[in-house]
């Protein structure tokens, strides 16, 4: 605060000594502030010393204004050519102006002095040689002096020099041939080191020509580098110009120098060359046609050029290729999809041969692929449930057609509308991404038709409409009552079938168990005689032995004796009860009875 003190005391004698003409002492001269002065300083002054020091500081110039700051500063940027400009009001002699600069990636450095520009007497200095770094910020500032005497500084200007940068006029090169003009063009910043633009191949250029003559309008072109201008008028002066642009920046170059040149005499037309080549292509097949003027045989040979090698900065005229398939044709079209992909575009030219040395080349046509195709209609059809609509959309090109709904993306525009005579009913539009719509809340009993075409956005194309399809919706329905009559129909038609089949089944299932599975079981042997014998028509009856019936029978003669026969029955019964014998037993045993009833007799 006391430094601060100090100095405003200073500034205040300074200026009281400004305002008044400095002190007596002063005004003395030099001599007379020394004489004067050392008293006051060994007196302990300090005042007198300072004004020992403000009288050694350089006195301004009475009746002299103060220079003012340099205004309207700007960056002129062409390529890599940088100039800077700026105004200032004053004219006089010795004037001279000087500029510093500073850079983000520089900035700890501070200002610095800008090559190019110190101590410059115009409006204007080049920096080129200071500038580098074409994408980072920059700032600039300007001032003036006369002498010893500065301005302050102007405002700081801030800029990045590729935002900043103008594309410069690129080279061209004019050569007359047949009537027409060869052009040649170099990029803006051929055979330099230092490029704003890398890419050369990114320039697209534009020609402005005109005839050399009071009352011509300018048309314009864009071209490639080596190009050729066509349809111009023989011994005509032309002139040309041309800038360089970069549509994907937004920027606009210079225009080149104007250069004119005169046309030569057109050879006469050639009836042995091919006219009016067109090129149709549908769903990616693409064929060449073009006119026969020559009444001679002729044979024709299709060559293509791949349209980027046009860009190049180089001829292409040694790159043609034939087509394949495409040599000897002695008609007047040739399928080129060989030749022909969906990425970038092609040229092509028809080469016309008649005898042995006669030749004609054709004038070229441009193909792009995906621009010169066109889209067949899709495939429609169409179908009814309750009150929709269903619609059903075959994309174009059926199943071989995959490449090319590869490359677009389609969208389907659907017509349709009722087919009465008594109602006149607009077409209705339905768009769809999609190759299935539905069309809501149609009249029952009512005759609908429709129609489908596909269409890009991207490329505006589009196809013709797909033939027409309709259907009739059917009546309105009782739902209920139909399901119901459904119902029922479908039970009694259960019943009718299923009741003769279960009858048809239970006898046969009665009759197969009769016959194999039977109730009882027959005897094995005549023990069983007093029981129930089970026959049956199906089996064979088994074989009596005779040798047993005729002891029962023996036994029978004798009823008129009396006999108790209660010990025969209570063996027959035991015989019974104990089982099965074998034949032998049976008939031993029969035999001991016999003996034992012959004793019991006599």
């Amino acid at each position: 605060m006391e430094e601060r003190g100090q100095g405003q005391g200073w500034m205040e004698e300074r200026g009281q000594a400004h305002g008044q003409g400095w002190m007596p002492e002063l005004r003395a001269g030099r001599p007379a502030v020394r004489g004067a002065g050392r008293p006051a300083v060994r007196g302990g002054g300090w005042k007198a010393l300072l004004w020992l020091v403000v009288a050694a500081l350089p006195l301004p110039c009475q009746g002299q204004a103060p220079l003012q700051s340099p205004q309207d500063i700007q960056v002129c940027v062409v390529n890599t050519n940088f100039t800077l400009r700026w105004s200032h009001p004053g004219a006089e002699p010795g004037l001279t102006f000087s500029a510093e600069y500073k850079w983000s990636e520089g900035s700890g450095t501070g200002w610095q002095e800008l090559p190019g520009c110190r101590n410059v007497p115009g409006p204007e200095c080049d920096f080129s040689s200071a500038v580098s770094e074409y994408y980072d910020t920059h700032w600039v500032r300007v001032r003036a002096q006369r002498g010893e005497q500065v301005s302050p500084w102007s405002r700081v200007l801030e800029m990045v020099p590729d935002h900043e940068a103008q594309i410069g006029p690129p080279g061209m090169e004019l050569q007359p041939t047949n009537g027409d003009i060869k052009i040649k063009i170099s990029p803006p910043e051929a055979n330099q080191g230092k490029k704003m633009w890398l890419n050369d191949l990114s320039f697209k250029y534009n020609l402005v020509f005109w005839e050399n003559s009071s009352n011509s309008q300018p048309r314009s072109k864009n071209i490639f580098p080596v190009d050729t201008v066509g349809d111009l008028a023989p011994d005509t002066t032309y002139c040309f110009k041309v800038q360089a642009n970069l549509p994907t920046e937004g920027k606009e170059g210079l225009f080149s120098p104007v250069r004119c040149l005169k046309t030569t005499q057109k050879a006469v037309n050639d009836l042995l060359c091919a006219t009016n080549l067109r090129v149709l292509g549908l769903n990616m097949e693409f064929h060449l046609h073009w006119d026969n003027q020559y009444e001679q045989p002729v044979s024709y040979n299709v060559q293509y050029l791949i349209g980027y090698l046009k860009r190049l900065n180089e001829d292409y005229s040694g790159k043609w290729v034939g087509v394949p398939g495409c040599g000897n044709v002695t008609g007047t079209r040739c399928n080129v999809s060989s030749a022909i992909t969906t990425t970038g575009f092609y040229y092509l030219r028809v080469q016309a041969r008649a005898g042995l040395n006669r030749s004609c080349l054709s004038t070229e046509v441009k193909v792009d692929p995906l621009r010169t195709n066109e889209i067949c209609p899709p495939g429609v059809k169409v179908d009814i449930s309750d009150t929709l609509l269903h619609i059903q959309i075959s994309p174009p090109g059926g199943p071989e057609g995959e490449v090319m709904r590869n490359n677009y993306v389609l969208s389907y525009r659907i017509l349709y509308w009722r087919n009465s005579s008594s109602d006149e009913e607009e077409a209705k539009v339905k768009e769809t991404k999609q190759t299935v719509a539905t069309i809501p809340d149609l009249a029952p009993q009512t005759l609908y038709c429709v129609k489908a075409q596909a269409f890009s956005e991207a490329y505006n194309k589009s196809s013709v409409y797909s033939q027409e399809e309709c259907i009739q919706t059917p009546g309105a329905k009782a739902f209920p009552l139909v399901i119901l009559a459904t119902f029922m129909a479908a039970l009694f038609a259960v019943l009718l079938v299923a009741l003769p089949l279960v009858f048809v089944l239970y006898q046969a299932y009665s009759k197969i168990k009769y016959v194999f599975f039977p109730s009882c079981q027959p005897p094995l042997n005549i023990e069983g005689f007093g029981g129930q014998l089970c026959t049956s028509p199906y089996l064979p009856t088994p074989e009596e032995p005779v040798e047993n019936y005729s002891i029962i029978d023996s036994m029978i003669t004798y009823e008129g004796n009396q006999m108790d026969c209660k010990d025969y029955k209570h063996s027959k019964q035991s015989s019974r009860d104990s089982g099965n014998y074998s034949n032998d037993d049976n008939t031993s045993g029969s035999k001991g009875s016999a003996e034992t009833l012959g004793k019991e007799i006599v």
